[in-house]
């Protein structure tokens, strides 16, 4: 049940991600799950580095948004070319 829980989660931090973040992003739903997870990640490393977590605390849901924005901006600048 967990996993299908994150698999839930990162699909519609995914989706939320690619909502917020305009432009050209990439689909399917695999690719958008993958996303949320990848953001959430980003967002747990990125905030413990920041001290906005302790360590071992996952980021929030907003957190994870925010990570996955950030990931899809940054795919945006390294596949632009």
């Amino acid at each position: 049940m967990t996993i299908i829980g994150v698999l839930i989660i990162g699909l519609i931090v995914g989706l939320l991600a690619r909502f917020l973040t305009p432009g050209p992003n990439p689909s399917g739903i695999i690719v958008t799950i993958v996303i949320g997870i990848v953001g959430a990640v980003i967002a747990t490393y990125g905030g413990q580095a920041l001290h906005l977590y302790q360590p071992g605390e996952p980021a929030g849901f907003i957190g994870s948004v925010v990570g996955a924005v950030v990931l899809l901006v940054l795919l945006r600048l390294f596949t632009r070319g």
